[in-house]
């Protein structure tokens, strides 16, 4: 009983930061209902295709911001501060929009959204991994991914049916929402330990648990702060994620994910789509179209938290690259051979998008948010998300900023099959690289990692904090003498 009604807070308190997701998703999908809208002139305000593209670009450089934001909030005063700060960017993005007539404003509106939305993600998964059993971790951290999702498939659907200024009104509400409702969630009990407050990490483990039977609480918090000062016995600087030789394989992991998610098109085919299927001369309404793309992915995401933590990370990273690989390169083999033929292959380009964006979802493009927050330890897993933010934000604004250069210089021909060949990348580098994490504690996926290096950092941690030391610090000396000698017997 204990342990369902910790779950039941854990699940509460996963939805309550997925409303925070849900307020990202909006911001970020907000251009693909609105750039046909600015195309038709059913706007009082004119942009040119250039300006059109930095619209579609500058969540990225805010993305960053907010990312580098977080690396000093998040460790400063804990990750739910970060979350609940997060939403006054939001707000302040769209009052401003409310407020301008000038297509650069509105690219100044997307940057503070970016920042916002980069808050948000930066902390979110480090959070969710922080607060959840591992056997449901992949889950509650997928489920902020589907809510990422369904924000950006409600701002399709209401903004392909509203006119400009109705939808933008209506965005003031969410980020009001998800303020209230995280104020109530607890603090990490990982955040609490690494600065040595043990009282509040109990009381946040025993909320988040569940389980108020003192000998089994003190067990696992006892546990949890062996963890925790063996990883915090390094630094927590840049310097020492890019020069330890411990974080050198989660390095190179989670840095060619990163790139190859971004670099295989997910976010710029989102934001295109409708402009890239009017190209296709198919006879289905671009509202249609939006409709339909934004349903799919609604359900493909509340199947991607089904199978997350059934299937396996890797299996579904393999299978979701070779598969939108092979999808990808059909859409481009249409762009060069097909773009004139029988009206039947024009729906080509929008089931093959459909269908990239359903796979994506299935595999990388939620599994590159789970990952890495899962294969850092606690000392530098605050700059490693905040680096991978600010590499994907680098990434994303080539991306989105350079699909029109590519599409000038080689065709939708070349735009697809650019695609394909960094998804192939990616299923490459899955096979040979990528470790299985799957109902692993962040403990076991810490020595497969590290090897040799976490056990010459647990033997230091037993000369810096003798048993004797740990035991005189513990209102239960017998269960962390018992736990401690369990950690040295598995380190050595």
């Amino acid at each position: 009983m204990a342990v369902m009604k910790g779950r039941q807070v854990q699940y509460l308190v996963a939805f309550a930061v997925s409303l925070a997701a849900l307020s990202s998703g909006v911001n970020l999908m907000w251009t693909t209902p609105i750039i046909p809208k600015f195309h038709n002139n059913e706007t009082n305000i004119v942009v040119t295709d250039d300006q059109i593209s930095w619209i579609a670009a500058m969540s990225s450089p805010g993305f960053m911001t907010g990312s580098l934001l977080t690396r000093f909030i998040s460790d400063r005063f804990g990750r739910k501060t970060n979350i609940l700060l997060s939403a006054l960017p939001i707000v302040t993005g769209t009052v401003i929009l409310l407020n301008t007539s000038s297509a650069w404003w509105i690219c100044v509106t997307r940057f503070i959204w970016g920042t916002g939305s980069g808050m948000i993600s930066t902390v979110s998964a480090a959070y969710l991994v922080e607060i959840s059993d591992k056997d449901i971790r992949g889950m509650l951290t997928a489920s902020f991914r589907f809510m990422v999702t369904f924000g950006s498939i409600l701002v399709i659907a209401v903004g392909s049916l509203v006119s400009y200024d109705t939808l933008n009104y209506m965005l003031i509400a969410i980020p009001m929402c998800y303020f209230m409702a995280c104020s109530c969630i607890p603090e990490s009990p990982y955040y609490y330990l690494k600065d040595e407050k043990v009282d509040a990490a109990r009381r946040s483990l025993m909320k988040l648990s569940g389980n108020k039977d003192e000998v089994v609480l003190e067990e696992r918090l006892s546990a949890m702060r062996s963890d925790v000062r063996l990883e915090m016995l390094r630094s927590s600087s840049l310097k020492e994620l890019f020069t330890g030789k411990q974080y050198r394989r989660a390095l190179v992991i989670g840095t060619v994910l990163k790139l190859t998610q971004v670099m295989a098109g997910t976010i710029a085919l989102q934001q295109y789509v409708g402009r890239i299927v009017q190209e296709s001369t198919t006879s289905i309404s671009i509202s249609t179209v939006l409709m339909i793309f934004g349903a799919v992915r609604l359900v493909v995401g509340l199947l991607s938290l089904i199978i997350v933590d059934r299937i396996g990370r890797r299996p579904l990273l393999l299978y979701s690259f070779v598969s939108s690989a092979s999808v990808l390169a059909t859409v481009g083999a249409y762009f060069l051979i097909l773009p004139n033929s029988s009206p039947y292959f024009t729906y080509i380009p929008f089931i093959g998008i459909t269908l990239s964006n359903t796979i994506a979802i299935l595999g990388y493009d939620t599994l590159v948010f789970i990952i890495p927050a899962e294969i850092f330890p606690l000392n530098v897993k605050s700059v490693a998300l905040t680096y991978f933010n600010m590499l994907g934000g680098i990434t994303n604004f080539l991306s989105v900023k350079g699909f029109q250069e590519i599409k000038d210089l080689a065709g939708l021909t070349g735009v697809f099959w650019f695609y394909t060949i960094t998804c192939i990348i990616g299923a490459v580098f899955t096979y040979f690289m990528v470790p299985e994490t799957k109902g692993k504690s962040l403990r076991e996926i810490q020595i497969e990692l590290q090897g040799r290096y976490y056990d010459e950092a647990n033997e230091k941690l037993n000369k810096l904090m003798p048993l004797e030391d740990i035991k005189s610090n513990s209102l239960k000396g017998d269960i962390v003498i018992k736990t401690q000698e369990k950690l040295t017997q598995n380190g050595s």
